[in-house]
């Protein structure tokens, strides 16, 4: 994710947000006005922003001042003009209580907000870095306005005030809700990394007038869809304003692709991960401590393989083990002279290729662009995010906001750097929701009956298959087990060296969500014969969301000879013994191939004229979006047979 977020509590504010994270996350040196710190640390001051800001007397984009961040996060959630209006009190006769009343916003909470942590992604940060100073106005730009639409939705989507007993009365805030941003240049490596601290106060105000406080766990809960929103949207509007493009980029072998700037060598994103191959080393030991643990007894304390839930957590722990300490601040104009030099000498780039960035990747931009359209099918999108959620989450079992957030994921995917129409995402939740979801919910609270908090799974006959991967049966090699009492010999750990061991992993379920949602998509293409211009928008869908060895249909390849049809309930079984070795994936990627011949068969008419064989190039306003398909009596996923 490039969204974190974390807790805000009284005692932090003053410990830690007041100290570093309001300059640039350096050292504030004691009793430095915070104006003057920021100055000197070359960040500049945090700024207000918010629909709830009109109900404190604020406005968007104010100077955020200190003595409104100690009133709003450090004591308790007050107003932040707290100190003014109980001084008004006194003056006007009123009593010490009754004028510390009049500046609070409610109750007094522990928890005064929550610390969102926007970054967009590396290679956009890369531009904004080595580019020049229009680059980075236009990215800095993109990014802002990336974090006003996530607020925006969090406010009119996400966030609830709990009241009554028990909490069972939950309300949006009318008014909205209350942020301060500041603004960081770099990592704690040294290197850049553009980031905003957006911290969210969570007192608002209920339909009333009467102030609350914003349920927590909800924030906590759409991260995820938040971080997708913001990875989304940044993406796009970097895209847009400066001609470019993305393209997917797979960091580690079996794990969902991310999104990034088309032309920028990823070579430039090695030489920013420093902290990256520190938290591997360090991880590759916790590992080996986790899969060797025992007991008193010599019994192993954990799974015998490290499951994709327990490698996060461990990932967690590497990381927080091999935080460097802070580094002095220093002037953006400072830090972007010394990216560039230390980029030219150690990253391995040519210096031409750092010094034309922008021109390289948009002569990329140019290539895909000709080559994928910007084209969005509602109904088959809606296939792909359900099978890919329904395979990835635990059980098969899933909320609405991880559909919301997927649903996002594939957008960024399809439209390659494109804007898209307001609301498409929430149509192609819908649309799974309709057609390919089961509401399994039992509510018991009032909670429940919410439609986020409704519970759904897949509808389709692939449902049988098994969403939770079995470790590997295979006996862990003895030398690798630590000592079994005190008088046996140990095996050194230290130093760790990358593949010094080799760590039983179980497998990932990205790739079988893939292959689940292609055989998903092929299916929902043959059926729906309705001309060659459907069976275009099928193609264009499948170059832009699937792997190449994973394609079903090839447009300008003549069609291969007829082959025997497959067997689906052979292909289950082998999908329910999948481990997805490379040869396992290779064959199930050519079964499936023989269901694409078939759909292919099926749906095929004759191709339109094109003089000269020249594909032809999509322009950016072709983006359009298909209204879900609705199939008659007895078709679709949900009918028998």
């Amino acid at each position: 994710m490039t969204t974190d977020i974390a807790l805000i509590t009284a005692g932090q504010m003053y410990r830690y947000y007041l100290r570093q994270v309001v300059v640039g996350d350096g050292r504030r040196p004691a009793r430095t006005p915070l104006a003057k710190a920021q100055e000197e640390a070359g960040v500049p001051a945090g700024r207000w922003m918010g629909r709830g800001l009109a109900a404190l007397g604020l406005a968007a984009g104010d100077v955020v001042t200190e003595a409104q961040l100690r009133n709003l996060f450090g004591e308790k959630g007050r107003h932040p003009h707290a100190d003014l209006i109980e001084a008004d009190q006194l003056a006007a006769g009123k009593s010490p209580k009754a004028a510390w009343k009049a500046g609070a916003l409610g109750r007094r909470v522990k928890v005064t907000g929550v610390d969102f942590v926007f970054r967009p992604q590396p290679t956009i940060y890369l531009l904004w870095a080595l580019g020049d100073d229009e680059t980075r106005r236009v990215i800095e730009a993109a990014h802002e306005r990336a974090i006003e639409r996530v607020l925006e939705w969090i406010e009119d989507q996400v966030a609830v005030i709990r009241f009554g007993k028990d909490g069972v009365y939950q309300v949006r805030p009318p008014g909205g809700l209350v942020a301060a941003r500041f603004r960081h240049y770099e990592a704690r490596s040294g290197m850049p990394l553009l980031h905003d601290h957006l911290m969210l106060s969570v007192k608002g105000q209920r339909p009333g007038g009467k102030w609350g406080s914003v349920h927590s766990e909800v924030l906590f809960e759409n991260t995820v869809a938040a971080s997708a929103l913001y990875n989304e949207i940044v993406m796009a509007e970097v895209c847009e304003a400066l001609r470019l493009a993305s393209e997917p980029r797979t960091v580690t072998a079996g794990r969902r692709p991310v999104m990034e700037i088309a032309g920028v060598p990823h070579e430039l994103i090695r030489w920013t991960s420093r902290r990256s191959d520190q938290i591997a080393a360090c991880l590759a030991e916790l590992e080996h401590e986790y899969v060797t643990a025992v007991d008193d007894d010599g019994n192993l304390k954990f799974a015998a393989a490290v499951s994709e839930q327990a490698r996060a957590k461990l990932n967690r722990i590497a990381a927080k083990m091999t935080r460097p300490p802070k580094q002095q601040t220093r002037p953006l104009a400072q830090l972007r002279a010394w990216w560039k030099t230390s980029a030219i000498l150690t990253s391995g780039v040519a210096v031409d290729v750092i010094n034309s960035l922008i021109e390289r990747a948009r002569a990329a931009a140019a290539a895909i662009r000709a080559r994928v359209a910007a084209v969005v099918d509602v109904a088959l999108a809606a296939v792909d995010v359900t099978a890919m959620v329904f395979v990835m989450n635990k059980d098969g079992f899933f909320h609405r906001r991880h559909l919301l957030a997927e649903a996002r994921r594939h957008l960024a995917l399809v439209l390659r750097g494109h804007r898209r129409e307001p609301g498409l995402d929430e149509e192609i939740v819908d649309a799974a929701i309709a057609t390919h979801c089961l509401d399994i919910s039992e509510p018991k609270t009032r909670r429940g009956h919410m439609p986020a908090y409704r519970f759904y799974t897949a509808r389709w006959p692939l449902a049988d298959l098994p969403t939770r991967r079995r470790p590997p049966d295979a006996e862990l090699d003895p030398s690798h087990r630590p000592p079994a009492g005190p008088g046996d010999p140990d095996t050194p750990r230290l130093p760790l060296e990358p593949g010094e061991w080799d760590i039983p992993r179980v497998p990932l379920l990205y790739d079988r969500a893939v292959i689940a949602s292609t055989v998903l998509s092929a299916r929902l293409g043959a059926a729906r014969r309705t001309g060659r211009a459907l069976y275009d928008d099928v193609v264009v869908h499948q170059q832009a969301a699937m792997p190449e060895q994973l394609l079903l249909f090839a447009q300008e390849q003549p069609p291969p000879a007829a082959r025997p049809a497959v067997d689906l309930a052979a292909l289950r079984t082998d999908l329910e013994a999948l481990e997805l070795t490379a040869d396992q994936i290779g064959r199930i990627g050519r079964a499936f191939a023989t269901v694409g011949d078939e759909a292919r068969r099926r749906v095929r008419k004759p191709a339109r004229p094109n003089p000269g064989g020249v594909p032809r190039a999509h322009q950016p306003d072709e983006q359009r979006a298909h209204r879900p398909h609705q199939p008659r009596a007895g078709q679709g996923p949900g009918a028998p047979g």
